[in-house]
């Protein structure tokens, strides 16, 4: 059995690699795609040109991790491509940044809460406001929103 693995090494490469990427299907996070494709060029490579299983396995490592930088690589190209406003996709207090509100009750001792459409939001500010004040949100400290005074400039 190993006499015949030794004399036709490229089938166990391309078994090794089709088995690494089932196991990827069934897992899905990307970490055996790699290993599967490059089990699978050292397998043709092997098949195209025979060598020993010293440099098969330099040359499976090796195609490893080109594959994975090269993936790297890619998606932190599209990362920083981003927009902006995807940053901010699930942060529901970031996208509040730069909103205008109206205050429904006063600030005391600069706490107090603004309604958001249909919640409640915890604000501070440097100062106390009376309520029907117009208010900017200026930063979020965690879930509570940081608000100062708005004042329309004419």
């Amino acid at each position: 059995m190993i006499a015949q693995l030794f004399e036709h090494a490229w089938i166990f490469w391309l078994s090794l690699g089709g088995l690494l990427l089932a196991a990827e299907m069934l897992g899905g996070n990307g970490y055996l795609l790699w290993s599967g494709i490059a089990s699978v060029l050292t397998g043709l490579l092997v098949w195209a040109v025979p060598f020993g299983w010293e440099w098969q396995g330099v040359l499976f490592a090796v195609l490893t991790i080109i594959a994975a930088w090269l993936w790297w690589l890619w998606l932190s190209k599209r990362v920083r491509q981003q927009k902006p406003a995807d940053a901010a996709l699930n942060q529901r207090g970031q996208q509040l940044v730069g909103r205008r509100f109206t205050l429904e009750e006063t600030l005391i001792n600069g706490r107090g809460h603004i309604r958001v459409g249909d919640s409640s939001w915890p604000v501070s500010a440097d100062e106390d406001f009376p309520s029907g004040s117009k208010v900017e949100v200026i930063a979020v400290e965690g879930i509570t929103l940081r608000i100062k005074l708005y004042v329309a400039v004419q």
